[in-house]
């Protein structure tokens, strides 16, 4: 079979590898479109080394159609729409025991930990897939994995049906987060960043939203004018880094500074740097933060939003490629971030 490997950090290219097998309890999926997520680019510069091994077919966020179940899989058929949950746990260390598995301590992911979705096979085991309904598009169901992330940092965060929410970062977490959040809250959503084509392309998936450019506009003195003083009920961090903005706090900080009294900040950047933090401002107002990482089941949550048309993924796809142009995908990404969000490999 055909698959898009990167065999040195820095390059990926078209190869034709062996086809995987078909266990006892395991679906081979033909995948139709993978999706090329922010992991993904660190694992092409080399930055989740020595955690991925090369050579690697990458892709952790595809979805296709059946091609075969293997032995005692039941309910599942050649031919269904499916995506998969890529996240493999090991059921044993103290937080999987409790049912926390995002917390596990050994957490594994398709095209992470091995090979993934940028090839034409994938074989997973029967309780990693997903059925898709067959009238939402194959593009829409490659994008479940990085939605599902959104709608668990909500439940995360307990976000409910007023509550008036910002959301600093407008990358593809933070527009995941915007989707998951318009299907709960009826309340203000204020999108931050500091590239004004991220913020359009949040502004045209949900044209009700407020935008907010954190360069030309404090963000903390805005959101106070919007909520009448009081602040927003919940506040989102996916940034991932410092952004050094002359007069600004950090995007934590700025989350804290911006939360009504009691309020809730949830994290979800996974910046490799400290971030200073000013603990009575959290204090004083006796608020919670907390985080969240990848998701907990959500993908029955983000198939049934896709099936009754409360999303707009539309928006966050930027560009579509053909798996022999992989390499090509990963390039704009790294050289026109502020265009490009969400680039499908066709496969």
């Amino acid at each position: 079979m055909k698959a898009a490997v990167i065999k040195e950090y820095g390059k990926i290219s078209l190869e034709e590898v062996k086809k995987p097998g078909l266990p006892v309890g395991n679906v081979m999926v033909k995948v139709r479109y993978a999706s090329i997520c922010g992991s993904d680019q660190h694992i092409f510069k080399g930055e989740f080394h020595p955690r991925t091994t090369l050579p690697l077919i990458p892709g952790h966020e595809f979805a296709g159609v059946i091609e075969a179940v293997g032995k005692d899989v039941k309910n599942l058929f050649p031919g269904e729409k499916v995506t998969v949950d890529p996240i493999i746990w090991c059921g044993k260390c103290a937080a999987c025991k409790v049912g926390h598995y995002p917390a596990c301590t050994s957490l594994k992911l398709v095209g992470i930990d091995l090979d993934g979705g940028f090839a034409e096979y994938v074989s997973v085991p029967a309780h990693m897939i997903f059925k898709v309904p067959g009238h939402v598009s194959d593009e829409f169901a490659a994008l479940i994995e990085i939605l599902s992330i959104g709608f668990h940092a909500s439940s995360r965060a307990g976000l409910e049906k007023h509550d008036d929410v910002l959301i600093i970062g407008c990358g593809k977490v933070g527009q995941s987060i915007l989707h998951a959040a318009k299907t709960i809250t009826n309340g203000k959503i204020i999108m931050a960043d500091i590239l004004n084509e991220r913020l359009a392309i949040a502004s045209s998936a949900f044209p009700d939203i407020i935008t907010i450019n954190t360069r030309t506009i404090d963000p903390i003195v805005k959101i106070k004018e919007l909520t009448n003083g009081k602040g927003v009920d919940v506040a989102f961090e996916a940034v991932g880094h410092e952004v050094t903005v002359e007069g600004r706090f950090n995007p934590i900080r700025t989350c804290i500074n911006a939360i009504k009294g009691g309020g809730k900040v949830c994290v979800l950047g996974l910046s490799d740097h400290p971030s200073e933090i000013l603990f009575k401002e959290l204090i004083w107002k006796e608020a919670r933060i907390l985080t969240s990482r990848v998701s907990h089941g959500e993908f029955a949550k983000v198939i049934e939003a896709l099936d009754e048309g409360t999303l707009n993924p539309e928006s966050m796809i930027t560009g579509v490629l053909n798996l022999e142009d992989a390499q090509k995908g990963f390039e704009l990404l790294e050289r026109e971030p502020a265009k490009n969000l969400k680039i499908l490999i066709k496969v």
